[in-house]
């Protein structure tokens, strides 16, 4: 069983850009997925807001990374994960838990200045059917 949505997450997640820039963003295509999530950053003024800007972060952090920019990369995890930490396990209808885990263990292997290449991508899942809320 789902939480309920905030007010705000309504109205966010039915608008085709925010559909849309999680593809882009699962797609890996860094800049257009920013692109989307920044025009309804600036749009949001609810609870919702922060988490877009975590997830902003996080994608621009993947974007600093490919162009080899690791320090970029390492801030901006860093940042977004901040900002996510402040949710539960879903906001947006999203699995925070498995966005934040992949982006986590991406910040330390950056941190630590270990390879990144193996290991995967952060990536926007849906919380619904198998959710257990211990991703």
């Amino acid at each position: 069983m789902s939480p309920a949505l905030d007010p705000d997450e309504q109205p966010l997640m039915a608008d085709p850009r925010f559909e849309q820039a999680v593809a882009l963003f699962n797609a890996g295509e860094w800049y257009a997925c920013h692109d989307g999530f920044e025009a309804l950053w600036h749009e949001c003024q609810g609870p919702s807001r922060r988490a877009l800007q975590g997830i902003l972060q996080i994608a621009v952090s993947q974007l600093h990374l490919e162009r080899g920019n690791l320090r970029g990369a390492t801030v901006l995890l860093g940042e977004g994960l901040g900002r996510l930490a402040a949710y539960g396990p879903v906001q947006l209808g999203l699995d925070l838990n498995h966005l934040r885990q992949g982006a986590q263990a991406l910040l330390e292997a950056l941190q630590q200045q270990l390879p990144t290449a193996a290991l995967p991508v952060p990536q926007l899942r849906p919380a619904g059917e198998g959710y257990d809320g211990a991703h």
